[in-house]
């Protein structure tokens, strides 16, 4: 592989204008293409063969004159101060404005709260349903403008007036301020790490280029493939990250090339050949890792998954091929100035390898520190990330609602008028469906399961039962005490399902629970079941991928342990703040409540990914100088000499970048960002910094051993680039030297 990416490398070098107009006109075509293509719209999250989705389709099947899964608004009224909302005037105004809303565009219906009795015991609160004919993805502009105008229009009469439910629900859009502040963070840092204003805006515009043919792309396939706003988030998210980090590590080895007195040819050429196979390697475990999510079954993480994968793909194929392009523009300008300086002075002889200084790096007094008290650091490190993952033990799965956006924005202020006027459970009711083995029942085997249902510990009400026009299908609405998101309301869920199996047993009958909140308990256990299994897998794809890359068996166990521990850290600080509220108010959070389901399992797959992206470029150079003859101890030493800074850096940028996403209002994007700005800090600087130096010092040369009988079935990758020096020989520099050919003859 080494021998391979060093030919596309000096091929890319040397036809870099061919390599940039075939990427400017990718970017061109993909720009056009989400130009052109319709804006793609939020979908209702679903889990193919849980109780609650079954229901769902039952009822679309059997309710054909409705959708259950359409757009619903609840519009609260609250009476001023010393008033009721059954005043006379207030009465009037309640109808006028619902009455402005019959007919309009998509509505199905609106209920008027004087006949359905929705109005709070003290007759303060009142509120309608306003339902929809088409889901809230599908809900057009003007519906949404016309709810908003019903609101304005009560509220000139004196009422308060909120709107919860799905009819508002309006997609994220990237580019906030936090955001920007965190890809300024990233560029200082590359401008630190690299030295130079050229090779830090070298490799910002290169993953800049990527991520934005990724962003059109999915822009582009939004409607046909249903990608929601939250897939185009986290590829822009992930593909920043992961672009910069790429093309930081090429570059950087591109002037360690130059330093060495390498011609830029070669020298691009080389870093490809090694630094490369480092980030396709790094890059498929993210790929893998994120396509593997699929198995989970939840369409909504399949996609998200496909589209950070995809963004990952292409910041590999950029990193392979247009930043050697881009370097070949940029020469030995690459270098920080005092460099350039001294290859000019005294017969162009290069500026001297770090090595070669008298002052001792960073990362070299730090791998000397760890090699001389191993111990120490590898129980420092592993204790602390285990005291901070001490709070995952509480980790509690769920998915927010209304209840956990911010105060000011309206849907948030009917939920907190509902549960004041209606009790905690009544912004999660349960609906209760019922199959009925024979039509011509009237309703017995419905009013069975209503009267079960009200001798449940836990139900504040049962509605009656109402039949569609066949009649062998009956709903009923159940309201719980308490909150949707609350433990109490799982067990309620289970427990009814547990009490109506009597009935079914009775009857011959089918009875299913469904509703928004029965729908996430079914999401929430799915992802719990699913969690273990998943996981390991993913650890069962790190020790594999890493015992092929590192040909060891010892240095994949301990990268699977650290990851595990990096993860657990990162899952710790999520329950510390979304669920018991430490410094939430920091990251804007208002409301603490479970974790989201989606989180766990998506910040797996991602950190796993990209964990091996700094177990791969930081062991690659320390196995790199091992096979050449170091002894374990140098190779470590020269591991952080070479790679320990750049990858600091680019943790760094990785941290940035994820942290910039925290300021967004979406819970999803906002949980994810601060998930996974924590577990790379954890992996990158705990982990990779201090517990695999430690390790592999008490482990010595048996950190490298490999059976005899695996050294014979794995494929030797040769990620070092040991094939490299014995067929592209340091001497073979200069514009002259041979270019190996490439497939189809070019050179």
């Amino acid at each position: 592989m080494a021998t391979l990416l060093y030919r596309i490398g000096r091929w890319a070098f040397r036809r870099r204008r061919l390599v940039l107009c075939l990427w400017l006109g990718a970017l061109v075509l993909a720009g056009v293409a989400a130009a052109t293509a319709p804006a793609g719209q939020e979908e209702d999250l679903s889990m193919p063969g849980t109780e609650s989705q079954k229901a769902f389709d039952l009822l679309d099947e059997r309710f054909p004159q409705s959708n259950s899964q359409g757009a619903e608004a609840r519009m609260v009224f609250q009476a001023p101060d010393g008033q009721r909302v059954t005043a006379r005037e207030n009465r009037a105004a309640v109808r006028d404005t619902l009455g402005s809303l019959d007919g309009g565009d998509q509505v199905a219906s609106t209920t008027d709260p004087y006949e359905t009795g929705a109005v709070s015991e003290d007759g303060t609160i009142a509120y309608s349903t306003i339902t929809y004919t088409a889901g809230a993805a599908d809900l057009i502009e003007p519906a949404k403008n016309a709810l908003r105008h019903a609101a304005d229009q009560a509220r000139d009469a004196g009422l308060t007036v909120e709107i919860g439910g799905s009819a508002l629900d309006s997609q994220e859009e990237p580019g906030g301020t936090t955001e920007i502040i965190g890809v300024a963070v990233a560029a200082v840092v590359l401008v630190l790490a690299l030295g130079s204003l050229v090779a830090a805006g070298l490799s910002l515009l290169t993953a800049f280029a990527g991520v934005a043919i990724a962003f059109s792309l999915i822009s582009a396939l939004a409607v046909r493939l249903g990608l929601t706003s939250t897939v185009a988030i986290l590829a822009l998210m992930l593909g920043l990250a992961v672009g910069i980090d790429y093309a930081l590590f090429i570059t950087s080895r591109f002037r360690d090339e130059l330093v060495q007195g390498g011609e830029p040819d070669e020298a691009a050429g080389r870093a490809v050949g090694t630094a490369g196979s480092a980030v396709v390697f790094a890059g498929a475990t993210v790929f893998i890792a994120l396509v593997g999510l699929g198995v989970v079954g939840i369409p909504e993480l399949t996609k998200m998954g496909l589209g950070g994968a995809g963004a990952v793909a292409l910041a590999v194929l950029v990193a392979l091929t247009l930043v050697p392009a881009m370097l070949g523009f940029a020469g030995r300008r690459i270098l920080p100035r005092a460099a350039r300086k001294a290859a000019r002075r005294g017969s162009g002889r290069p500026h001297p390898a770090p090595a070669a200084s008298g002052r001792l790096g960073l990362g070299t007094r730090w791998a000397r520190f760890v090699l001389r008290r191993p111990v120490t650091v590898l129980l420092v490190a592993g204790l602390g990330l285990g005291a901070v993952a001490l709070p995952a033990l509480n980790l509690e799965l769920g998915l927010p609602g209304d209840e956990s956006k911010s105060v000011q924005t309206t849907e948030r202020r009917a939920y907190d008028l509902l549960s004041e006027g209606f009790g905690p459970g009544f912004n999660g009711p349960l609906t209760v469906v019922v199959d009925m083995a024979e039509p011509a029942d009237t309703g017995a085997a419905a009013n069975l399961v209503a009267e079960t249902v009200r001798g449940v510990d836990g139900v504040a009400s049962v509605g009656d039962p109402v039949l569609n026009p066949a009649g062998d299908t009956a709903v009923l609405t159940a309201v719980p005490q308490t909150a949707p998101s609350s433990g109490e309301t799982k067990d309620l869920v289970h427990a009814i399902r547990g009490a109506v199996s009597a009935v079914e047993a009775e009857t011959g009958s089918g009875v299913l629970v469904t509703g928004t909140t029965a729908m996430n308990i079914d999401i929430s256990e799915a992802m719990s079941d699913a969690l273990l299994p998943y996981l390991t897998v993913v650890i069962g794809l790190a020790v594999l991928l890493l015992m092929v890359v590192f040909r060891s068996v010892l240095v994949p166990v301990k990268a699977a342990l650290g990851f595990l521990l990096s993860v657990g850290a990162a899952f710790g600080v999520l329950v510390a703040v979304f669920q018991w509220g430490w410094a939430a108010d920091l990251i804007g959070t208002e409301q603490t409540g479970p974790v989201m389901s989606l989180m766990p399992i998506l910040i797996i797959g991602i950190v796993f990914g990209l964990a091996m992206d700094y177990e791969v470029f930081l062991l690659s150079r320390m196995r790199e100088d091992y096979v050449h003859g170091a002894s374990p101890g140098e190779a470590v030493v020269h591991g952080f000499r070479h790679s320990g800074r750049v990858v600091a850096a680019a943790a760094i940028i990785m941290i940035s970048v994820f942290a910039g996403f925290i300021g967004m209002s979406s819970p999803t994007i906002q949980t994810m960002g601060v998930g996974l700005a924590a577990a790379v800090a954890f992996d990158a600087f705990v982990v990779r910094m201090a517990i695999v130096p430690a390790v592999l010092a008490l482990l010595g040369r048996r950190a490298w051993w490999l059976p005899p009988i695996l050294n014979r079935v794995l494929p030797n990758v040769d990620i070092e680039g040991e094939r490299l020096s014995r067929h592209v020989p340091a001497s073979a520099t200069g514009p002259d030297a041979a270019v190996p050919l490439l497939p189809g003859g070019g050179r």
